[in-house]
C-alpha cells in the first residue's frame, strides 16, 4: 500500500480522496493555489503546498509544480480526481518515470479513450454497441456529406478531441451540415488546439446511460449498474439517477455484462464508466471516462462499494476485492449538483457563503467541501455540494430528496437549488419520463415558474 498520497484535485472530490486515504491509514498531501489557501481538504490533510496562483493553468495543471510538491513531501502517489489532469496520459507517464504511482488507468488506455474516434474503433472491437456514423474522422465536406446520407439525417458533428459539449453540432440537412462541420472545427480548434470531427446519427429523444466499470489489471473486471444521467443542461449533468427509470433487470446485466467482459479483454486498470446513448431498447457507446465521476456516489450508495477505496487499492497492485458475483444493487440513489449559479440563467454567483445548513437523516449524504464563511473563487467551476440521497425504493427516494432540499439552506450566494425542488415536484420527473433534452425544453419553456425566486 502507499505510504502517502498527494491529491492532485480541489474542492469536494479533493475532500472525498482525502476521507478515504484516511480510512486506510495513509498519508494525505494538498496542493492549493493561492484562492484555495483556506479550502477544507488544505485543512485537513497532513501536510500542504501551494503550488501557484489562481489560475489552473499556473496551479492545478502546471506539472512541474506537482512533481516538486510530491518530491518536497515525499509522496509515492497521485490521485488526480477528475477534471484538471485525471485524464492527462502525459501527466501519468511523467510520474512513472520519475517513480509515482499515478492513481488511475494505464496510460496507453487514457490515449485511446481520449481520443473520440479511437475510442470508437477500440468500443467496436471490444463489441460494445456503437452509434451508427463515420469510421474515422471526416477530412473534408463531400466526404461528410457521402457518410451522412449513409447513415441518414440528422447527424451529429463531433470533435474527435472534444468533452462537454463544445464543438459538437446538429445537421437535419446537406444546407445544415456545411455550417455544422465549419463551426463544429472552429470551436474544436479553439477548445481543443484539434479540428478533427467526426460524424454520428444523432438520435431524437435518447437517454443518458452510463455503466460504472473496475478493472485491476489483471484481467479481473466488474461492472457495478448503470447510472441514468438524461438531464443535462448544454450536455452538462444536472441529475444523475441509480437505476435507471428506463432499464429494467435483464437490461441492466446484459448492458453490464457487456462493458465487463470488454474491460476485462481490455485489460483495464482502475475505475472507468462507458457512457452510452440509449433509445427504443438499444445501446449506443459514445465515450469512456478513464476517471472517477462527478456522480460515483449514486453508486456507492446502491451497492456499498467505496470506489475511491477500491481505486486506490487496485492501483497500488491489489486485485478486485470481489467478483461480479458479489455486487448486489440495493434501492434507489439519486444525487443533484448544487452549484453556486442563477437557478434559471446558471449565471455563476461566486462569493461568500454567510450561512451554510446540509440537510441530514436517513439515506442522506452531502459530499460538499465549503463551510459557513467560505468564499466561492470565481476562477473554477462553482459547484458548492452534491446531495445524494437513498432509499429503498424510487419513489421513497423521490420523497427523501424532496425533504432534503427543503432542508438545504444556503446563504450569500445564489443557488440551484430552486430548480431542483421544482424538478423533484415535476410530474415528467416523478414518473422517470425524460431524456436528454427535457430539462433545456423546461427552462425554455419557462417551467421554473415562481420557483426561480427560491
Amino acid at each position: 500500500m502507499f505510504d502517502k498520497i498527494l491529491i492532485a484535485n480541489r474542492g469536494e472530490i479533493a475532500l472525498r480522496i482525502l476521507r478515504a486515504c484516511k480510512e486506510l491509514g495513509i498519508a494525505t498531501v494538498a496542493v492549493h493555489s493561492t484562492a484555495d489557501a483556506n479550502a477544507m481538504h488544505v485543512r485537513l490533510a497532513d501536510e500542504s503546498v501551494c503550488i501557484g496562483p489562481p489560475p489552473a493553468r499556473d496551479s492545478y495543471l502546471n506539472i512541474p509544480q506537482l512533481l516538486a510538491a510530491c518530491e518536497i513531501t515525499g509522496a509515492d502517489a497521485v490521485h488526480p480526481g477528475y477534471g484538471f489532469l485525471s485524464e492527462n496520459a502525459r501527466f501519468a507517464d511523467i510520474l512513472d518515470s520519475h517513480n509515482i504511482h499515478f492513481i488511475g488507468p494505464k496510460a496507453e488506455h487514457i490515449r485511446v479513450m481520449g481520443d473520440k474516434i479511437e475510442a470508437k474503433r477500440t468500443a467496436k472491437r471490444l463489441g460494445i454497441p456503437c452509434v451508427p456514423g463515420s469510421e474515422g474522422g471526416v477530412t473534408d465536406d463531400d466526404e461528410a456529406m457521402r457518410v451522412a446520407r449513409d447513415i441518414g439525417y440528422p447527424v451529429l458533428v463531433k470533435a474527435a478531441a472534444g468533452g462537454g459539449g463544445r464543438g459538437m453540432k446538429v445537421a437535419r440537412t446537406e444546407g445544415d451540415l456545411v455550417h455544422a462541420l465549419q463551426t463544429a472545427r472552429t470551436e474544436a480548434k479553439a477548445a481543443f488546439g484539434d479540428d478533427a470531427v467526426y460524424l454520428e446519427k444523432y438520435l431524437e429523444k435518447p437517454r443518458h446511460i452510463e455503466i460504472q466499470v473496475l478493472g485491476d489489471g489483471r484481467g479481473n473486471a466488474v461492472h457495478l449498474g448503470e447510472r441514468d444521467c438524461s438531464l443535462q443542461r448544454r450536455h452538462q449533468k444536472v441529475w444523475e439517477e441509480a437505476a435507471s427509470p428506463a432499464l429494467n433487470d435483464a437490461m441492466r446485466e446484459e448492458i453490464g455484462e457487456v462493458c465487463a467482459q470488454a474491460m476485462r479483454d481490455l485489460g483495464y486498470l482502475g475505475a472507468g464508466t462507458i457512457e452510452f446513448l440509449y433509445e427504443d431498447g438499444r445501446f449506443y457507446f459514445i465515450e469512456m471516462n478513464t476517471r472517477i465521476q462527478v456522480e460515483h456516489p449514486v453508486t456507492e450508495m446502491i451497492t456499498g462499494i467505496d470506489l475511491v477505496n477500491e481505486q486506490i487499492r487496485i492501483a497500488a497492485g491489489a486485485p478486485l476485492s470481489f467478483r461480479q458475483e458479489d455486487v448486489k444493487i440495493a434501492g434507489h440513489a439519486i444525487e443533484c449538483r448544487i452549484n453556486a449559479e442563477h437557478p434559471v440563467t446558471f449565471r455563476p454567483s461566486p462569493g461568500k457563503i454567510t450561512y451554510f445548513h446540509p440537510p441530514g437523516g436517513l439515506g442522506v449524504r452531502v459530499d460538499s467541501a465549503v463551510y459557513q464563511g467560505y468564499a466561492i473563487p470565481p476562477h473554477y467551476d462553482s459547484l458548492i455540494g452534491k446531495l445524494i440521497v437513498h432509499g429503498r425504493t424510487r419513489n421513497e427516494c423521490l420523497m427523501r430528496l424532496r425533504r432534503a432540499l427543503d432542508e438545504f439552506v444556503v446563504e450569500g450566494v445564489e443557488t440551484t437549488l430552486p430548480l431542483f425542488r421544482a424538478l423533484v415536484r415535476n410530474p415528467d420527473i416523478q414518473n422517470g419520463l425524460y431524456d436528454i433534452h427535457w430539462l433545456e425544453k423546461f427552462l425554455a419553456g419557462g417551467g421554473m415558474g415562481d420557483d426561480a425566486a427560491g
